[in-house]
């Protein structure tokens, strides 16, 4: 059996998936702010990864979302 290849900046995802689990975790606690300051921070580094990787859904979805959370802080 052969080994998968594995993704440039692999590391750089498990720890953008790790903040987007804490940021679930902070919303269901309703710890606002923090869980929307987490999920952008999830988002763009989810955006890097996509830019790194070449995968423009993943950078098309996490730019859309990022904004999202941004319009919503400044709105609330």
């Amino acid at each position: 059996m052969s080994e998968v290849a594995q993704k440039p900046y692999q590391w750089l995802a498990w720890l953008s998936s790790a903040v987007l689990i804490a940021s679930a975790v902070m919303a269901s606690l309703d710890l606002y702010p923090y869980y929307v300051i987490g999920f952008m921070i999830s988002n763009t580094m989810w955006t890097i990864v996509g830019l790194l990787w070449r995968e423009r859904s993943l950078v098309l979805m996490n730019t859309v979302l990022t904004g999202i959370y941004i319009i919503g802080m400044i709105v609330k």
